[in-house]
């Protein structure tokens, strides 16, 4: 799985579309047409016929059957500083069940003819920009024509998931460790979650093997966690409360009522734009519920009604009424520092103004001070940065569509090269200008 455990997930987990793959049904089409191009050569046994070679004079051009040419070929990213790399796993299996070549109709495997090198997902790969100082992640030896179709595929895989996965360690490392949920589903296509999702909780490993931390993965959908043996969480979201007519207490109520205890209660308090008010008419209600039933002995229906927290999702064209206004959008809109702060302070005072028996007074104190704030919408790492520096007092960050970014800073686009051929037994280097056979103590052989 990763290099956590040493363990390399398969084509069970994967699921891959082998028999189109090895048609190059995902492949870019001038792959396909070198392949073919190879494959000929070599039926016609042809032979390098060329005069203006870049061999070295030590090197004899004679007897070099270009069909079946052997290549060395790596893969790497230029992303600027560090990178999270995930999808090697994927990119073996690949190698392993759509390298070989078509013959009257059947599919010949020559996988276990290629010499193969791969770091492990969860590997830090460093870049200065400069593609003769990067890193490889995967390394193979072997008659190019047998997986030039893959390079498409596994230069994808590796892409996205590398780049999900550095960019939730960003976020995490913004959030000074403090969870992070994995919101991001609802912005791409679902057949991609089962990825995103791995990736996101290799970024969580690595983040908490550097950090000695013990953050937990949250991810929304059950396919985001198909791969690690997660499972989809959430609150409740904004339809829920417009079915109870808008009455965020009332809905929270029968979420409390209805489902397990081991789901979080979560309520999302921004639907009337009056948080705080929402807020303190959740909490009160939630928590007479539990104390009733805690007083007749129902300890088990009473953790049903425990309020795990509040999320803050409003919206960044409005200004919650608690919030009062300073004239400028940055600090009036959306989920800003003084709604957070405002709605921590009612949280924290709410039980003072509650009639209830004395001896409830400082159990209904810590029941609100263990209410925790999750802030939703809009939130990346610099967002996140200028809430921690100001002490915020938000204890879970929900990070959507950011943590898929690819621009500037966050482009994480992998490449793959041919840098050897081997020529009369003997390895060559054979790579284009402005790049190089690249070395990674993290490459262990493979097969």
């Amino acid at each position: 799985m990763s290099i956590f455990d040493k363990t390399r997930l398969t084509n069970e987990t994967f699921k891959l579309d082998i028999e189109r793959m090895r048609r190059g049904w995902y492949s870019d089409k001038y792959f396909e047409n070198i392949g073919r191009m190879l494959t000929t050569l070599a039926s016609e046994e042809y032979i390098y016929a060329g005069q203006r070679h870049n061999l070295s004079a030590d090197v004899s051009p004679n007897n070099i059957a270009v069909g079946d040419i052997e290549v060395e070929m790596q893969w790497f990213t230029r992303r600027l500083g560090s990178t999270i790399v995930v999808g090697v796993d994927k990119s073996l299996e690949m190698l392993r069940h759509a390298t070989g070549y078509w013959k009257d109709g059947e599919f010949i495997e020559t996988a276990d003819k290629l010499e193969v090198w791969a770091v492990h997902d969860g590997v830090v790969v460093k870049s200065d920009g400069n593609p003769l100082n990067a890193e490889a992640v995967l390394k193979v030896r072997g008659r190019y024509r047998d997986f030039a179709l893959l390079e498409t595929p596994t230069l994808g895989v590796l892409t996205r998931s590398s780049r999900v996965a550095t960019n939730v360690y960003e976020t995490l490392t913004a959030a000074r460790g403090k969870p992070v949920l994995f919101f991001p589903a609802r912005f791409d296509l679902h057949e991609v979650q089962a990825a995103d999702g791995y990736a996101y909780n290799i970024a969580i490993q690595r983040f908490n093997m550097d950090y000695s931390s013990q953050i937990g993965s949250f991810v929304s959908t059950d396919a985001q966690g198909d791969w690690w043996g997660g499972a989809g969480g959430g609150t409740v979201a904004h339809a829920a409360i417009a079915s109870f007519l808008g009455d965020t207490a009332e809905a929270m109520m029968q979420f409390g009522r209805i489902l397990p205890a081991r789901i979080p209660r979560i309520a999302l308090v921004d639907f009337n734009n009056d948080s705080v008010r929402d807020t303190l008419r959740t909490l009160e209600v939630m928590f007479n519920q539990y104390r009733e039933l805690c007083d007749a002995g129902d300890e088990t229906e009473a953790a049903k009604y425990v309020l795990y927290g509040v999320r803050l999702d409003t919206s960044g064209s409005l200004r919650d009424v608690s919030v009062e206004p300073l004239g400028d959008p940055a600090l009036d809109l959306g989920v800003n520092p003084r709604l957070v702060f405002n709605v921590r302070q009612a949280l924290d005072s709410a039980s003072e103004n509650w009639s209830i028996p004395k001896v409830w007074k400082e159990a209904a104190r810590e029941y609100c001070h263990n209410v925790k704030i999750v802030v939703s919408g809009g939130f990346n790492p610099e967002k996140i940065r200028k809430f921690e520096k100001l002490g915020v007092p938000v204890d879970i960050y929900a990070v959507g569509s950011w943590l898929f970014n690819n621009n500037g800073g966050t482009v994480t686009d992998f490449t793959g090269d041919v840098v050897r051929v081997k020529l009369h037994d003997e390895w060559v280097d054979m790579a284009k200008i402005g790049r190089r056979p690249l070395a990674n103590p993290d490459l262990e052989r493979v097969w």
